[in-house]
């Protein structure tokens, strides 16, 4: 231990007071880095990951309530009006005499309501 004596007195020198600091507090503890870890995951959770499984979800139930003569948009930028509805594709009538099967998968969207989900 440096000893630096001032007036008669002895004081320690700045280099033992700090190392003596920077020993009793580290510069990070273990909950610390746990709490981060925490929060970095609730803000993934509500800025990612719940919007996506509403979306998802949201999209999962348009699909499944579409009826014949339902306007739809598909995932190509095609408009059409549903004529059949199978379990897994639709039959869309795009002109007149002009039909496609598409899968219910590349459904995004209703046009007539305003609102495109992509």
């Amino acid at each position: 231990m440096n000893l630096l004596f001032i007036d008669g007195e002895a004081v320690e020198t700045l280099n033992e007071v700090a190392t003596e600091t920077a020993q009793a507090a580290p510069a990070g503890s273990g909950w610390t880095f746990w709490i981060m870890i925490i929060a970095m995951i609730a803000i993934m959770y509500f800025f990612m990951w719940r919007p996506e499984s509403k979306r998802r979800k949201q999209m999962e139930n348009f699909r499944k309530g579409l009826k014949k003569g339902d306007k739809i948009i598909t995932a190509g930028g095609i408009y059409g009006v549903v004529k059949e509805v199978h379990e897994t594709s639709l039959l869309i009538e795009v002109d007149s005499n002009v039909t496609l099967r598409i899968d219910k998968n590349m459904v995004v969207g209703d046009p007539t309501q305003g609102v495109i989900n992509q």
